[in-house]
């Protein structure tokens, strides 16, 4: 009897260091899927669950950049590309350049803006940390196995091409003697 109050002391004393009371007591249920209290805070430019899943966050940002500046880019391009109004004389009047500017900049700005709100949403942020943990699992194939490899998919190749090479002439020449072609494969 003790015994069984003193394991349950240190179950409460070992929850309370962990997480508080509330995750102690039985009946109350703790949301696991939720921000822990210390990272729902921080404002906009916090990151979640910072140093966890580093390269996958980054590529997933050098991506989402790149498509940025691409778009960035073509809007710039199709803003100074295309006359907007006629003068009196009928010549075409385009958006001045830095108007052009202005606007694919801000469009860049807001882009930028939405890739980071997105790759710091929590869900987003848990699926690439377990995404690198997945990605460090994988058992990748050394330079001896990946040339050898590659050595039987070129073999393979070339010899379905020299079968199909030798069905299309037999299948030409089978057809130029019943006349369903006029010449045969090479004529």
């Amino acid at each position: 009897m003790a015994d069984d109050d003193s394991r349950r002391e240190n179950e409460e004393d070992d929850a309370r260091a962990d997480g508080g009371d509330d995750a102690a007591r039985p009946g109350n249920v703790v949301n696991y899927r939720s921000a822990p209290p210390a990272a729902r805070g921080g404002g906009f430019f916090s990151i979640y669950k910072k140093g966890q899943g580093y390269w996958t966050r980054m590529g997933t940002a050098l991506s989402a950049g790149l498509i940025a500046l691409l778009f960035t880019e073509f809007v710039y391009s199709q803003l100074t590309a295309i006359p907007w109004s006629k003068d009196v004389s009928g010549n075409p009047l385009y958006i001045s350049k830095k108007i052009c500017a202005a606007v694919a900049l801000s469009l860049l700005a807001l882009v930028i803006i939405f890739a980071w709100r997105a790759m710091n949403k929590p869900s987003h942020v848990d699926f690439l940390i377990a995404t690198d943990s997945e990605m460090k699992k994988v058992n990748w194939t050394t330079r001896k196995e990946l040339i050898g490899s590659t050595k039987v998919v070129i073999f393979f190749v070339m010899l379905i091409a020299l079968i199909l090479f030798a069905l299309d002439l037999v299948f030409g020449y089978f057809f130029q003697l019943i006349k369903v072609l006029e010449f045969g494969p090479f004529q």
